[in-house]
């Protein structure tokens, strides 16, 4: 994949990034970085938690139901009966 450079033509912008860059001590390739990044992660955010969890679940499915139950000898098995 080919990277093609990004300019700011648009001096408020770049103004912007340079403030960024100063207030953080990092390049302004890096404040841009940096700034790019927040926003992606307020928006993956923004989705309801309701949805998140959702895609979670479909992408790791719990595994069937045995039909056994979790009694007090089952967690004694586990525990060793200690």
């Amino acid at each position: 994949m080919t990277l093609m450079p990004l300019y700011i033509k648009d001096d408020a912008t770049a103004d912007l990034v340079a403030r960024l860059a100063k207030l953080r001590g990092l390049t302004k390739q890096d404040a841009v970085r940096l700034a790019v990044q927040a926003e992606l992660d307020r928006a993956r955010e923004a989705i309801p938690l309701r949805e998140r969890v959702a895609a979670l679940r479909a992408a790791h499915p719990l595994p069937p139901q045995t039909g056994e139950t979790a009694d007090k000898e089952f967690f004694d098995d586990l525990s060793g009966e200690l």
